[in-house]
């Protein structure tokens, strides 16, 4: 086989790979969907309106553990799971911390897997110089809004337990978004940072920074479904350039 004909090869390949994908994918879509069409909020606090919410991320673990193998549950699919478990808390007011304790384990999740070999990028010196000024601005923007934040947490109820706990889980989701940027994946990246605008979305209204604000929750629910299937979509992607360098380096 020559060069022009692995080539073809290579395109029709990922081409019915990335149509298999999506249509791994529909069920997330689906699920999404049905979670806007019933408006969940809106419902009582129950074990369906729970599971409506958690069923797209859950959905989505599915997808990657379907791609990347078992081991994924120590990756993105265990983070995944794990945001699952937060979506359900978080549909209880009283187990906010219970949530954000979760949530924060899946971002140590995500930022384990972007370490790893899988997502390993060489880059030139003008894409580092990028990454690093990437890395300041994200580092500055998590800081500053807690900062900006602070006084609203020492108004809140258990503000002995939030201020440090959400202290704690802006830093590991700063360092999440900032290894994501070191892999290069485009992805990744976007996921990551989406996630970033979800949650503080999330944080000014939960903490009464501004008055209530119409469709606020809107804005938090796509960004988060956005961010979390971007992640996804972004492992399975990388463990496919993986594979794909392995066998270049092989031939």
């Amino acid at each position: 086989m020559d060069i022009l004909e692995t080539d073809a090869y290579d395109k029709r390949r990922r081409r019915n790979m990335s149509c298999a994908l999506l249509l791994s994918l529909l069920p997330f879509f689906l699920s999404s969907a049905l979670y806007f069409y019933l408006w969940a909020p809106d419902l009582v606090p129950s074990v369906v309106s729970a599971g409506v919410k958690a069923a797209p991320t859950l959905l989505l673990a599915m997808v990657v553990l379907s791609w990347n193998g078992g081991q994924s549950v120590l990756g993105v699919a265990g983070g995944l799971i794990f945001s699952a478990v937060g979506d359900c808390c978080l549909v209880w007011p009283e187990l906010f911390i219970h949530g954000m304790g979760a949530f924060a384990l899946a971002h140590l999740l995500y930022s384990v897997t972007f370490l790893s070999s899988r997502y390993a990028t060489y880059s030139s010196s003008s894409s580092s110089s990028l990454n690093r000024f990437l890395h300041l601005v994200v580092v500055i923007v998590g800081g500053a809004f807690y900062i900006y934040l602070f006084p609203f947490l020492q108004k809140a109820p258990n503000s002995d337990l939030l201020t440090p706990g959400v202290g704690i889980y802006f830093v590991l989701i700063t360092v999440m978004a900032a290894l994501a940027i070191r892999t290069g994946h485009v992805a990744t990246l976007l996921g990551s940072l989406i996630f970033m605008v979800s949650d503080a979305s999330l944080a000014l209204q939960v903490f009464k920074v501004f008055p209530p604000i119409e469709h606020g929750h809107i804005v938090v629910m796509v960004t988060y479904y956005l961010a979390q299937l971007l992640i996804a979509v972004g492992d399975v992607k990388a463990a496919e350039n993986k594979d794909d360098f392995s066998k270049w380096k092989r031939s």
